[in-house]
């Protein structure tokens, strides 16, 4: 399993958000640059998002999600066209940051 995991929510459908685009980000000479992306699968996952073996130096990093999109397919407008979620990476441990939806709000916290 990747060091970073994600999953997608959609609580307003109650369903995984499948087929979502995920960028994972982190800063380099001040920029920030894609280290890493995915689609979120049938259940609304991605638990290869690193390279196997990959890991994190401590730091922040970012992943954003393509939520503008995965509405636009299913014909709902919704005010958040992507979600970014910042998030501090302390040691070589496992990061699981979950994403829950709807088309007017969103939520998230560090998962297992």
């Amino acid at each position: 399993m990747s060091q970073v995991t994600t999953h997608v929510l959609d609580t307003s459908a109650g369903k995984p958000g499948n087929d979502i685009s995920v960028s994972l980000m982190g800063e380099i000479n001040n920029e920030w640059q894609v280290i890493a992306q995915g689609v979120t699968n049938a259940d609304g996952r991605i638990s290869d998002l690193l390279p196997d073996g990959k890991t994190l130096s401590a730091g922040a990093y970012k992943i954003i999600f393509n939520t503008g999109e995965y509405y636009k397919t299913k014909k709902i407008k919704t005010f958040y066209p992507a979600v970014e979620i910042l998030f501090t990476v302390f040691d070589d441990t496992h990061y699981h940051v979950p994403l829950l939806i709807s088309p007017f709000g969103y939520s998230t916290y560090r998962g297992s």
